[in-house]
């Protein structure tokens, strides 16, 4: 099949067609006037808002999530396939349209943030500072395995991001009220360490506890980052269809589009530029955007190579998964499954939706192993009670799944099959 563009340039040439359309769409949005409106609300309320805003943040990314895969499968399908969807074109209308949607809501939580910090009293940082600590109560009394963990851990890495740009977002704002005077920054920056600090300090007691509760040792965690270095890694090799941060960015439930056309609204607004030297400065400052990028793109590869052979699981990056007799998979895979310890045996179990999967039927058996740390981690010794109610409990549920199995459900919250 002979293609004038490869599917991972159509996948860009979208996304980038996507934001500049969604970033003439955010001048017809009032920052200033949606501000004012958020100030003049009680505590209270913007309290109980900003929790319905994380929430609708998670459901927006898990449905835009699928519509970006949709418009992605449509536009680099073959073309000799029977197409039985309605279209690239509605799909792309869907896709701008959820873009500009979610970016309007992430706007309305930086500008909630933006009222907490500038509030005079500082009760609502506080009272949306506390919130993270009922987040360990939600978190540390649950059962939790392996997979569980991983999700969890994935969505943290996700929210401290998001949370950042956030913070970024109201600095920047904060700055062109005040004429960018540096003396302002200082008043701005124990707020924002107060923000990060309690971020850090809630995901370090939530997780220390889950894995004390639940008998996971901290070498779980090593697993976890093995297993992100192997999407990375796998996701550049010859026959990869899209960028390599777009296999790590769907495991995180992460999207990137929407928070970059609200970060270029921003700073573009707050940012005036003006005579040929300040566009000589944006070229340059752009230039070095690209050389960073590009830096950290090998230094991030490198990186996730030392981490896939340090894990020895270098060969399902170039060994294909060989067929075997269900419920009983071949020698070769049992000493893959032994040296990779809990890693999948599915070499593109993390490619992009731009991969055509070929259909199997739905009587297939599962051919993963279950292996001893899967088991229920919270089963106290010597209590065979317990075992038998665990076992039975194990029948009724769907089978385990893998490290690397695990993709963007994991920005639902903490979901526990």
């Amino acid at each position: 099949d002979r293609r004038l563009l490869q599917p991972a340039q159509v996948c860009d040439i979208l996304k980038g067609v996507i934001l500049v359309i969604c970033y003439f769409m955010m001048h017809y949005v009032d920052y200033s006037m949606m501000y004012h409106l958020i100030r003049g609300q009680s505590v209270i309320k913007l309290y109980i808002i900003y929790n319905m805003l994380e929430v609708a943040d998670r459901l927006f990314s898990s449905f835009g999530q699928d519509i970006l895969d949709a418009l992605y499968w449509t536009a680099t399908e073959p073309k000799e396939r029977k197409r039985a969807h309605i279209g690239v074109i509605p799909h792309f209308f869907m896709a701008v349209l959820y873009v500009f949607l979610h970016a309007i809501l992430i706007m309305v939580q930086a500008t909630t943030l933006n009222v907490a910090f500038n509030s005079h009293n500082k009760s609502l940082l506080t009272i949306m500072m506390s919130n993270n600590f009922v987040e360990i109560k939600g978190s540390v009394f649950k059962k939790f395995e392996k997979n569980n963990l991983f999700q969890m851990s994935n969505s943290d890495i996700k929210e401290r991001f998001t949370n950042y740009v956030l913070l970024l977002i109201v600095c920047l704002r904060n700055m062109e009220q005040f004429s960018w005077n540096p003396d302002h920054l200082w008043v701005l920056f124990p707020d924002v360490c107060m923000v990060v600090a309690s971020e850090i300090a809630v995901d370090i007691v939530k997780h220390a506890f889950i894995t004390k509760f639940n008998d996971i040792t901290a070498d779980v965690y090593s697993e976890y980052r093995a297993s992100l270095a192997f999407d990375l890694v796998s996701s550049r090799q010859k026959n990869a269809y899209t960028d390599y941060s777009d296999s790590v960015s769907r495991r995180m439930g992460f999207i990137p589009l929407p928070l970059a056309v609200l970060l270029i609204r921003v700073v573009t607004s707050s940012i005036k530029v003006q005579g040929v030297l300040a566009y000589v400065c944006v070229v340059l400052f752009y230039c070095g955007l690209i050389s960073l990028k590009v830096l950290n793109s090998i230094v991030l590869l490198g990186k996730s190579c030392q981490y896939v052979k340090e894990a020895k699981m270098e060969e399902k990056l170039f060994n294909p998964v060989l067929t075997a007799t269900p419920g009983k998979p071949s020698g070769k895979q049992q000493s893959m499954f032994k040296s990779s310890q809990g890693s999948s045996t599915d070499e593109n179990g993390s490619t992009s939706v731009t991969n055509q999967p070929v259909h199997q039927k739905e009587n297939t058996p599962s051919l993963l192993v279950t292996s001893n740390s899967d088991q229920f981690l919270t089963t106290p010794d010597g209590e065979e009670k317990d075992i038998s109610q665990d076992s039975s409990e194990l029948k009724h549920r769907s089978s385990k799944k893998d490290l690397l199995e695990i993709d963007r459900f994991t920005i639902c919250g903490n979901r526990i099959d």
